[in-house]
């Protein structure tokens, strides 16, 4: 059984197209849309390809028509993108967003999975990178073998006692330096980190075709091209515990 498990597309059509990995079951672990220019692509992608998905704070944020407040970093283009999120999908694609499950436990062979899209404890919005002592904590009462999570954007897998959290990075919008396309594969047990390239400069036209300010589009084509924020501080990234914006 090979399992391809994918977190973080937001809205970007053309990474997730590039990840053509042989499979047999799919995990998505959330954030379909916000940030990039093509968020029903990325559902109708969900729709077709993951066998099992959650919600992740962005879509909730989408289909609960939450505004964002904040003039810096990655809430500054959650609150210029999102207003354009609902009216770019139509009404199965709308139906798909909310009702998505905030959690799914799925058993595949004798491997129990737990899938979320932040943490056990909050699965929307708790921001928690590869800290063990942290992991453990939020572990103690968690009855799964492989605990998946996104996010954070920053792809790691963690052994913890006897559980394992996986985190197979960012699809759409990496945060590491790296903006290759992330994700991961199980197969026998086995967990495999990857990266791939993408066509970068479709999603760059893209962005540079939507109906947003300047600034925003300067932002999120630095994101897609270097996987960070660019500087100086004026666009610097705030701390994401203190904005929450996976």
């Amino acid at each position: 059984m090979r399992i391809l498990v994918v977190s973080d597309l937001h809205g970007n059509r053309a990474a997730i197209e590039a990840v053509a990995e042989p499979h047999d079951v799919c995990f998505c672990l959330g954030d379909l849309v916000d940030y990039g220019p093509e968020p029903a692509a990325c559902i109708r992608w969900a729709m077709a390809n993951a066998h099992y998905a959650v919600r992740g704070n962005h879509d909730h944020g989408v289909a609960q028509e939450v505004p964002v407040t904040g003039d810096a970093g990655f809430r500054y283009l959650t609150r210029v993108t999102r207003p354009d999120m609902w009216e770019a999908l139509d009404a199965e694609e709308r139906t798909y967003l909310l009702q998505l499950p905030v959690t799914q436990r799925v058993t595949i062979g004798d491997v129990r999975f737990l899938l979320v899209h932040a943490t056990p404890r909050d699965p929307l919005d708790e921001y928690l990178l590869r800290d063990e002592a942290a992991w453990a904590r939020r572990l103690e009462s968690v009855d799964a073998d492989v605990v998946c999570v996104g996010h954070s954007h920053m792809q790691f897998k963690l052994r913890v006692g006897d559980k394992t959290v996986l985190n197979p990075g960012s699809v759409g919008l990496p945060r590491d330096g790296d903006p290759r396309v992330a994700y991961a594969v199980i197969e026998d047990g086995r967990i495999e980190l990857k990266r791939v390239p993408y066509p970068v400069e479709e999603t760059v036209a893209s962005i540079q075709s939507a109906p947003w300010p300047d600034r925003a589009k300067a932002m999120l084509t630095h994101v897609v091209r270097n996987g960070r924020l660019p500087q100086p501080a004026s666009f610097a990234e705030p701390s994401a515990t203190a904005d929450g914006e996976g």
